[in-house]
């Protein structure tokens, strides 16, 4: 089963996909991590961010390994071409480059058919930003995730401040979130939307566990149908 969830940046989606893949047995595939890398690359190596063919051919050639631990559902680091990126790919600098990378259809095109093999090996909550509308379509649960503005900039400082890495200025988080956004619904090759048969779910106020929670039910429902 492929359980898609998507939705803006700072919505909650990681903590919701790993929570909902633990209840469940399942495993999770941070794509996010794989356009982060893609970017890290890109500024390591020089590459014009708004070069599609450049970006893509690096896409192309990258390999993008994720580390786990028996038993762990989300994996514990990533590395590209061997380095391990696991804490590069999440400061401010990234936050800002991975717009354009992940917006280049050559690389979109390159990420997606590696997507697509990790997830038809297994069990797997996968959450993005295209997920239920172009990468699984057929995903048997669709869930669009959201919150307003202003908690998914106080969540995205807090996270920040507890892992040590990007932003800690909440206008400015507030400001990269908006512009992501504006970004992310507007680009040309797969913009953020929600699929039309995906639920949403707004969590603004909500404790997280409700989220989770309705989530678990509705995959172990649709396992029982299936049954």
């Amino acid at each position: 089963m492929i359980i898609a969830i998507d939705g803006p940046s700072g919505a909650g989606k990681s903590t919701v996909a790993e929570a909902v893949a633990r209840k469940l047995g399942f495993s999770c595939l941070d794509t996010g991590a794989m356009y982060r890398a893609i970017a890290w690359k890109a500024l390591e190596e020089g590459v014009s961010l708004e070069d599609d063919q450049a970006l893509g051919d690096l896409a192309r050639s990258s390999e993008i390994q994720f580390y786990h631990e028996a038993g762990e559902p989300l994996p514990k680091g990533v590395a590209i071409d061997g380095v391990d990126v696991t804490k590069a790919i999440r400061t401010a600098e990234i936050d800002k480059a991975v717009s354009p990378v992940s917006a280049a259809p050559s690389v979109r095109e390159a990420l997606v058919d590696q997507q697509r093999r990790i997830g038809a090996t297994g069990d797997y909550v996968i959450e993005g930003r295209d997920i239920g509308t172009v990468v699984f379509p057929n995903a048997e649960l669709k869930i669009f995730l959201t919150a307003s503005d202003e908690e998914r900039a106080h969540r995205r400082v807090r996270q920040n401040v507890d892992r040590g890495l990007g932003s800690m200025d909440y206008e400015e988080v507030l400001a990269d979130l908006r512009r992501r956004d504006a970004y992310d619904s507007s680009r040309a090759t797969s913009p953020l939307k929600a699929a039309d048969d995906a639920l949403l779910l707004d969590s603004t106020g909500a404790y997280i566990e409700e989220v989770i929670d309705k989530i678990c039910a509705l995959a172990l429902d649709l396992e029982r149908k299936g049954d």
